[in-house]
């Protein structure tokens, strides 16, 4: 393809990409940056992309999350000091402080789920991915995919659910469980 057609595949996939960067690593700068990183990395490579072998969101998205492993790599002690430095109580007292759109209720149930778990959630819904993409790109069965998919929303509805009581409003309740 042309490079001008790139202009249009950037247009139709930067937020897919960077909604699965926002998801899991809850920075708008980190999430920004590996965006920008992403989309150098496909435009370099843009010459070997084969549509025959996977759509180009599923390519730009193995090129994201190949990004966030190296990205976790370089920065092992970076997770560690946010959580010891309280960046959740900090998300609850500024909940727009990060300008990912996601409520504290939301980031304090993301932050408990496993690395597997955050992982396919930041796939299905930061990066908008199917489960048969999802399954592709990590290597694990359809069955999986979908399996630890629920698992989680599950514990993310009774993480919800229980700040909801614990802040005695059934209307947020209500609302929270109809949004996942």
């Amino acid at each position: 393809m042309p490079p001008r057609d790139f202009a249009g595949i950037y247009d139709e996939h930067v937020w897919r990409v960077y909604g699965f960067f926002a998801y899991w690593l809850r920075s708008r700068p980190d999430a920004e940056d590996l965006t920008q990183q992403t989309f150098e990395r496909a435009w370099r490579a843009w010459d070997r992309y084969d549509e025959t072998r996977a759509s180009v969101a599923t390519w730009l998205m193995v090129i994201a999350r190949n990004l966030l492993v190296d990205h976790a790599r370089a920065n092992p002690a970076k997770r560690q000091r946010h959580a010891e430095e309280g960046e959740l109580e900090a998300v609850a007292a500024e909940p727009d402080r990060l300008g990912l759109g996601l409520e504290p209720d939301l980031e304090h149930a993301l932050s408990e789920l496993s690395d597997r778990e955050r992982e396919l959630i930041a796939m299905r819904f930061g990066g908008d991915l199917t489960g048969p993409e999802i399954a592709a790109m990590t290597g694990l069965t359809l069955a999986n995919v979908q399996q630890i998919l629920s698992r989680a929303l599950r514990r993310m509805r009774a993480s919800l659910d229980a700040a909801a009581a614990e802040s005695g409003d059934a209307e947020a309740l209500a609302a929270r469980r109809a949004a996942i």
